[in-house]
């Protein structure tokens, strides 16, 4: 089960309609595809999705630091040997995406060699989770429509809507158009992404009070330290830290400093292995957690949900596990399917997807 070659592999897929929120805008899902290849001939898969405006890293930074610095210091590693694996990466600081890649790639790898699904291996809890849906700016009728839609056709009954615009009433107008035009059943949470003061984040708070709101998102900046948690101790729903809490570390400084009550959990920033140890924080300190979204592609979105239906607190609240449906096509041989508002793990070994190569051949930029 040794390691021979990391490959990482840029590619291109356009949205149908840009992405839009406080900190960017997508409008092309330039990805990295993270092979890792064993000397028993098995390849696991996994996607790494950059964005530079919330961890510094572009499609051109993953493909350097994989190939030149990475791949070089595990190959020859078992699969088995995960936590070498996870040091010898933390030896070169950042670069969230890359990493976690290649740790998902090796843990599909490790899955497709015993036979097994990763979810599986992980926890083992489900094999579905409920599909949160996430909904970039607009016009209020706009995205009333376009959540109508998405309930309408794949049964989503929970939506977390993009916020942190000046003035605030831009955003809580659409939200009440949204709790008026969909009514009591669904769920809606906002996120600001670090757009909004603490105090324009309350007032925006405050004005959508009766909305019944179940979460609130990076609302502020994380370093407004005092801010952030006057803010956090003035509200009355849970405050969930993102962008603000990518290692177990950073949880435990947010959750125990009084800035967040929540957390995120994103596999494409911290892979299973530093997922995990997360997820055990968070389950420890009675936290609730989600299941986040790095605007992620197909075979992203197989990952998250391998890793949230692993266990029993990440099933407890619906994952954001649906944007890859604003994206024009995508590279797996046999898409995903949300039906019923769920979506299910692939049946097959480790992930249980698998690339197509004549997609892969059309949409790679590297020729």
């Amino acid at each position: 089960m040794k390691i021979t070659k990391v490959e990482a592999i840029p590619f291109a897929i356009p949205y149908v309609k840009p992405l839009r929120f406080a900190s960017g805008e997508v409008r092309v899902a330039e990805h990295v595809l993270v092979r890792v290849h064993t000397e028993d001939g098995v390849v696991g898969i996994a996607e790494a999705p950059p964005r530079p405006f919330t961890y510094g890293e572009t499609q051109a930074s993953i493909i350097a630091v994989v190939s030149q610095i990475l791949a070089p210091q595990i190959i020859g590693l078992s699969l088995l040997e995960r936590e070498t694996v996870m040091a010898r990466l933390a030896r070169t600081v950042g670069n969230p995406t890359a990493k976690a890649a290649i740790d998902m790639a090796i843990w599909d790898a490790l899955g497709r060699t015993l036979r097994v699904r990763v979810t599986d291996l992980l926890g083992g809890y489900t094999d579905r989770m409920r599909v949160s849906h996430m909904l970039g700016f607009d016009e209020p009728a706009a995205m009333v429509a376009e959540a109508a839609r998405i309930r309408d056709i794949y049964g989503i009954t929970t939506f977390k809507v993009k916020v942190g615009r000046r003035p605030v009433t831009l955003d809580t107008a659409v939200v009440r158009a949204l709790r008026e035009g969909l009514g009591e059943a669904v769920e809606l949470y906002v996120d600001g992404n670090r757009g909004w003061t603490a105090a324009e984040s309350l007032r925006a708070m405050k004005e959508m009070a009766d909305l019944g709101l179940i979460f609130a998102e990076e609302l502020c900046p994380a370093d407004d330290v005092l801010g952030r948690r006057w803010l956090v101790s003035h509200l009355d729903v849970p405050f969930i830290a993102d962008e603000s809490a990518v290692t177990a570390a950073d949880v435990t400084r947010e959750i125990l400093g009084g800035s967040a009550t929540a957390i995120s959990i994103k596999c494409a920033r911290n892979g299973f292995t530093n997922a995990q140890r997360v997820h055990h924080l968070a389950e420890g300190l009675g936290l609730a957690a989600v299941i986040g979204n790095q605007i992620d592609g197909q075979l992203g979105t197989a990952c998250a949900v391998a890793f949230g239906a692993a266990y029993r607190l990440t099933t407890q609240f619906a994952g954001e596990l649906s944007n890859f449906l604003d994206m024009d096509d995508d590279l797996l041989a046999e898409p995903l399917d949300i039906h019923d508002g769920e979506l299910l793990v692939p049946a097959g070994n480790g992930l249980g997807v698998e690339i197509d190569p004549d997609k892969l051949t059309h949409y790679r930029t590297d020729h």
